[in-house]
């Protein structure tokens, strides 16, 4: 879509210097920008890329304005107007409503004006669907399963049965949500299965990644809160809470029955062992490891971070003597403290 910069200001609260008339029509980074695009500086890494920017505009903040050889769109939070002006400049697609014939749909299932269902896609008995909802090609939508409204399940999304949808959720290729939490009871060295009778209920605007997987509960519900957001390949097992606003980056795996309090950010390849509590405003940076509650608000970290291949081998072996060198640090301790008492 095509918009001048002076309609683009109004709409995105932006103070403009440069002519209103100016159109854009998409958006572009700061060093691969043509005329016509719509750039945006948020990182202090690509300052560099500004100066000699061919985009027709840029959003950036009043402290680099002056460094712009083109118009500027200042605003406080760059990154965050960036986000809905590219939503302006290419706005979604509404699909058709209709049932595509290959579909299959049970003669019970309740679907609401506006809604699309692709090929292929299986709506099973008892299922509701909200108001313009658009169900992708080859998803299965399991008996007894609520969708909210204007929600958008990409090709292949499973919904295993009676798992809650709220309005707005996005769910992404491969996503599974409702599948059997991974619950077993040892008998005498065999394992035997632990029904899951709970469900999945996920909150309003939530987006999960691809092929990301919810378990449901096993006596309780899974929660999502709302406005979740959860990048791909990521598990989420069962009777797991997560508060509103939380963010988790891909490759995290949570473990049973933990709860994430609201506005926590989980870093990439982060795990987080069961039965645990993380408080409001915790933020887990990439690979930490998890494995007691955490009851402040606050940035934590673990593991160690990649180094020359001779030196993590040197610090490894010094690791195991770790314990040993303390005995030793302690015994020294002790012996300035007799000597000097």
């Amino acid at each position: 879509m095509k918009l001048s910069l002076g309609v683009l200001a109004e709409r995105l609260g932006a103070a403009l210097d440069g002519d209103p008339a100016i159109e854009v029509d998409g958006v572009a980074p700061l060093h691969s920008a043509c005329p016509g695009a719509l750039s945006f500086l948020s990182n202090r890494r690509y300052v560099r890329y500004l100066k000699t920017t061919r985009a027709s505009a840029v959003i950036l903040g009043s402290d680099d304005k002056a460094l712009a050889p083109v118009a500027t769109l200042v605003v406080d939070n760059p990154y965050l107007v960036y986000a809905r002006a590219a939503a302006l400049l290419a706005p979604e697609r509404k699909p058709e409503p209709g049932i595509h014939p290959s579909a299959v749909v049970a003669q019970d299932a309740a679907l609401s004006e506006g809604v699309h269902v692709g090929p292929n896609a299986v709506i099973e008995a008892g299922v509701r669907v909200g108001a313009g909802g658009w169900i992708g090609p080859g998803c299965v939508i399991g008996e007894d399963s609520e969708i909210g409204d204007d929600c958008f399940l990409a090709a292949n999304v499973t919904l295993c049965h009676g798992v809650r949808l709220g309005n707005r959720v996005t769910l992404h290729p491969g996503v599974v949500i409702g599948a059997d939490g991974f619950g077993i009871a040892n008998d005498a060295g065999c394992w035997v299965k632990v029904p899951q009778l709970g469900r999945v209920v996920v909150g309003d605007d939530v987006e999960v990644g691809a092929n990301t997987t919810i378990d449901r509960g096993a006596l309780e519900d899974t929660i999502i809160g709302p406005g979740v957001k959860i990048d791909n390949l990521v598990q989420i097992g069962h009777n797991v809470r997560i508060g509103e606003h939380t963010a988790i980056a891909g490759c995290v795996g949570i473990a049973g029955s933990t709860s994430l309090g609201k506005r926590c950010t989980v870093g990439g390849g982060a795990g987080i062992s069961g039965h645990l509590e993380i408080a409001d405003d915790v933020h887990l940076t990439g690979a930490t490891l998890v494995h007691r509650s955490i009851s402040k608000p606050g940035i934590y970290s673990s593991g160690m971070v990649a180094q020359d291949n001779a030196e993590w081998r040197k610090n490894t072996a010094r690791l195991r003597h770790l314990d040993g060198m303390a005995r030793r640090l302690n015994a020294l301790e002790e012996m300035l403290r007799k000597l000097s008492g």
